[in-house]
């Protein structure tokens, strides 16, 4: 199947196919399937940060503050990883040298 560019933004959950409907921060060249791919790991994300939400606002004494969080952040490491695969070059260099992945490792530095 022909791959397209895609225009990510994370914070905004979003995969556009026109550069010009919202802000972004990442380029990627995927098939409308893998598009949808990444849309359901924004998705996700979005809800395991609200599900942690009530771990912030309201902490349990005997909950440890990294547990309340984990969910969330395996969601987002999920999310870079997929961008960072279907990144075109420029977005893969940015991901690599700011450290949010790591060139072939994929793991995530936040």
């Amino acid at each position: 199947m022909t791959k397209s560019q895609y225009f990510v933004s994370v914070g905004g959950r979003s995969v556009l196919g026109n550069q010009q409907e919202a802000s972004y921060e990442w380029v990627i060249e995927a098939t409308p399937e893998e598009a949808d791919y990444l849309r359901g790991l924004l998705s996700l994300m979005q809800e395991k940060e609200e599900e942690a939400f009530p771990g912030y606002v309201f902490p349990w004494p005997d909950t440890e503050d990294d547990s309340v969080n984990v969910l969330y952040e395996e969601a987002l490491q999920k999310v870079y990883k997929e961008i960072y695969q279907l990144g075109t070059r420029e977005t893969r260099g940015y991901l690599s040298q700011y450290g949010i992945v790591r060139h072939q490792g994929l793991s995530g530095s936040y």
